[in-house]
C-alpha cells in the first residue's frame, strides 16, 4: 500500500460520507465494546453505574402514578437500564444492533429472573407495534449519532409507537465548546487490540463541520494484508431550540429539558448534556 493512499483516506471527507466498515456488528470489536459497556467505573460505552442508576431513577420518577408501564429502550446495549426498569415492575423491551450485547443482556436477565423482551436488530430497520408504549427511551446521546435522514426515519416511528400521552426521553450533546471536543490526530501499532485480534495500524483523527454542528471522529485501520478499513462516527450537537424544532415537526408536545441529570466531570457530562422529555 502506498503512503499516498493512506494520506488520501485520512483527509477530511465530505459531510456524511460513509466509511467502509461498521463497528457495532464486527465480531471482534463488539466483544471489546461489551467489556467497556460493563465497566461500572468509566463513562465509555455506557455511563458509570452510579450515573446510570441516577438517570434511570429520574426517568421513572417522571412516570410516578402511572402504574405498570410498557417501556421500550432503543439501543439498550447489555441491558443496564432495562434491568432497572424491569426490577421496578415494568414491562420492558430492549432493542440493540449488537448481538454480543443482546446475548449478554438475555442471559443476565434470565439469571435474575427478569422477563425482558430483547431484540437483536437495528431500530431504524424494524417497525414498532403502534400505540403500544407508555415510555420510549434513547439514552447515552445515541440520538446525536444518527444522521439527519435517520432521525427523520426514527422520530415518526417513535411517535406512532407511543400511546396517546406516552413519553419519549432522550439525551443530546449541547452545542458549546465544539473546538475543545476535537481529539488530536494519533496513531498506534499493536500486535492485537481493540480494533483487531491480529496486528494493525490505527490512525485516529477528528474533523469539525461548524455550520452543521457536527464532529466526525474517524479511525482508519490497516491490517497485515494492507486492507484498509475506515470507521466514521458522526457526532451531532444541539441547542434546546434545535431539539424543539425537530420534535415540533413530528408533532411531539410538552417538551421539557433537564441539564442537571449528570455529574460534572468533563466536556461530555454535566450541563454539556441536555435531557429532553416530550409527549405524544
Amino acid at each position: 500500500m502506498k503512503i499516498s493512499d493512506i494520506i488520501l483516506k485520512s483527509e477530511k471527507p465530505t459531510i456524511y460520507e460513509k466509511g467502509n466498515s461498521f463497528m457495532w456488528t464486527d465480531l471482534h470489536i463488539s466483544k471489546q465494546l461489551l467489556q467497556v459497556h460493563l465497566n461500572p467505573d468509566i463513562d465509555l460505552g455506557s455511563r458509570k453505574k452510579t450515573t446510570i442508576e441516577k438517570t434511570a431513577s429520574w426517568i421513572l420518577e417522571t412516570q410516578i402514578g402511572k402504574g405498570k408501564l410498557n417501556i421500550l429502550d432503543l439501543g439498550c446495549g447489555p441491558g443496564l437500564y432495562t434491568e432497572i426498569f424491569a426490577q421496578n415492575g415494568h414491562n420492558v423491551t430492549g432493542i440493540d444492533i449488537s448481538k454480543n450485547s443482546i446475548d449478554y443482556a438475555t442471559k443476565t436477565a434470565k439469571g435474575k429472573a427478569l422477563n425482558i423482551n430483547y431484540q437483536n436488530d437495528s431500530y431504524l430497520d424494524i417497525d414498532f407495534e403502534k400505540e403500544k408504549y407508555d415510555l420510549i427511551v434513547l439514552i447515552y446521546t445515541d440520538f446525536g449519532a444518527l444522521l439527519p435522514t435517520e432521525r427523520e426515519i426514527l422520530l415518526p416511528k417513535i411517535y406512532e409507537a407511543l400511546k396517546k400521552g406516552g413519553v419519549f426521553i432522550f439525551d443530546v450533546l449541547k452545542d458549546k465548546n465544539l473546538n475543545e471536543k476535537l481529539s488530536p490526530k494519533t496513531w498506534e501499532a499493536n500486535k492485537a487490540g481493540f480494533w483487531k485480534e491480529t496486528p494493525y495500524l490505527a490512525l485516529s483523527q477528528s474533523f469539525l463541520y461548524e455550520k452543521e454542528k457536527v464532529i466526525l471522529f474517524q479511525n482508519t485501520i490497516i491490517d497485515n494484508d494492507e486492507n484498509l478499513e475506515t470507521y466514521r462516527f458522526w457526532t451531532h450537537f444541539f441547542s434546546q431550540a434545535d431539539v424543539i424544532g425537530m420534535l415540533d415537526h413530528f408533532n411531539f408536545e410538552n417538551i421539557e429539558f433537564r441539564e442537571d441529570i449528570l455529574p460534572e466531570s468533563d466536556l461530555w457530562n454535566g450541563d454539556n448534556v441536555i435531557f429532553s422529555k416530550c409527549k405524544k
